[in-house]
């Protein structure tokens, strides 16, 4: 007897159900942030809340998203995007960890980043109890961060206009 792979289309008349990270209002992911700062209750609460307000200023038009979401991290991580994903917010024990998805192709003059150094893509800022982040400079690495992926949006799209010409 051949074993049929199990289809993944739903049954007829079923129907389907969302993936723990469908789409959201912006207000429902700016709650599910709100609560996962104050279920912090501690510095690092504190540190996600004025990073957070500082990547509003540094962009405006900065989307929020939560991503990753799963039994063991239902709030899923914060993360902040315009024309791709900026960076991450995550938060451990002793450290609020700061990922730039691209952070490898940023300029960083006052050496904010001390983390993830050694890949070709990603560079973090790891902030600890009691450490102040430079707002001035921080809010400059956001902005290159959008730059960047605006810059690498549209040289994908010229490479495929020139792919379909």
């Amino acid at each position: 007897m051949a074993l049929k792979p199990k289809s993944s289309e739903p049954k007829a008349g079923a129907k389907a159900k969302p993936g723990p990270e469908a789409k959201r209002t912006t207000v429902e992911v700016s709650r599910i942030i709100d609560e996962r700062i104050r279920s912090l209750g501690d510095w690092r609460a504190e540190t996600v809340a004025e990073v957070r307000r500082m990547i509003h200023e540094a962009d405006p038009d900065i989307v929020e998203e939560c991503k990753w979401i799963k039994p063991s991290n239902p709030l899923g991580v914060p993360t902040w995007s315009h024309d791709g994903i900026v960076c991450t917010g995550e938060t451990y024990k002793q450290v609020v960890k700061l990922t730039f998805a691209r952070g490898a192709a940023l300029e960083d003059p006052r050496g904010l980043f001390n983390s993830s150094l050694e890949g070709n893509t990603r560079r973090a800022i790891d902030i600890r109890e009691g450490e102040v982040l430079d707002a001035e400079a921080f809010k400059a690495l956001i902005q290159a961060a959008v730059a960047e992926n605006q810059r690498s949006r549209a040289s994908k799209s010229v490479g495929q206009k020139a792919l379909r010409a």
